[in-house]
């Protein structure tokens, strides 16, 4: 988060990079530590949480750290992307759940990596990384590759041609092999995702389409890879994202029998 241009980074920057700072894995930080992982100097970096704990976007705990204040996700929510999206797919990701009570997911893209905009997660289900708002490289899951296959000729070049990520043995990390998987999945209209992320589950992915016939989001099913056929939930899931196709006005989905 370092800035390394000539051009010194502005207010704005500054504050984007200090809520940058939080993951997942450091969801509280202390005011040095924030001004370590942002490279600000502590002066600076003390002006901006306090203008942020005072706004409510950050929250100081009694122990003196700082994390993401509930202001913050206020604002986010109402971002229609994920907003509309999620009040349309719920219904059917829902039901989804009620069928097989394994992990259901909705997706959207933000290259290189997919942002999980929804998940409902079973109690005995296998275990799952990406969280609501979280990120996974986008080559590397069911989701991911449905969007990808649809996306632009030249976002799908800009994936192509960076490294990609490798998280297990049976990760994508051949371009050639990229390229392949997602023309089936354009022929198919779903993939099947094998233990790239985790050795232990798998994933069944369909494309989600908008009011303009437009892949605008994906859904996917996880289930433990020594689990059932995952051909079985082809269906299943391809009817999910029918249904949420439909109620977001996708002319493809209002021609097809529900």
């Amino acid at each position: 988060m370092r800035h390394t241009s000539a051009q010194a980074p502005s207010v704005v920057d500054r504050v984007l990079d200090v809520l940058a700072a939080f993951t997942p894995e450091r969801p509280a930080l202390t005011l040095s530590e924030l001004s370590r992982r942002t490279g600000l100097p502590l002066s600076t970096t003390h002006r901006i949480v306090g203008e942020l704990a005072r706004r409510g976007a950050l929250e100081r705990q009694d122990d003196g750290q700082y994390r993401v204040g509930l202001w913050l996700w206020e604002v986010a929510s109402l971002s229609p992307r994920g907003l509309v999206l999620r009040d349309a797919a719920m219904p059917f990701l829902e039901d989804l759940y009620e069928a097989t009570h394994e992990n259901v997911q909705l997706a959207v893209l933000d290259v290189p990596d997919v942002v999980y905009v929804e998940r409902i997660s079973g109690r005995n289900a296998v275990s799952i990384v990406p969280r609501p708002g979280g990120r996974l490289a986008a080559h590397a899951t069911g989701v991911g590759l449905v969007l990808l296959a649809h996306a632009p000729a030249e976002v799908q070049e800009q994936v192509l041609a960076a490294p990609l990520r490798r998280y297990t043995p049976k990760t994508i990390t051949s371009a050639d092999e990229l390229r392949r998987v997602l023309a089936d999945v354009r022929r198919d209209g779903y993939v099947i995702s094998d233990r790239q992320v985790e050795m232990v589950s798998l994933s069944v992915a369909a494309p989600v389409y908008g009011p303009e016939d437009a892949v605008v989001a994906a859904i996917s099913i996880v289930i433990p890879a020594a689990g059932p056929d995952p051909r079985s939930m082809v269906p299943a899931v391809r009817a999910a994202a029918r249904g949420i196709s439909r109620a977001l006005g996708a002319p493809r989905a209002l021609r097809q029998p529900s």
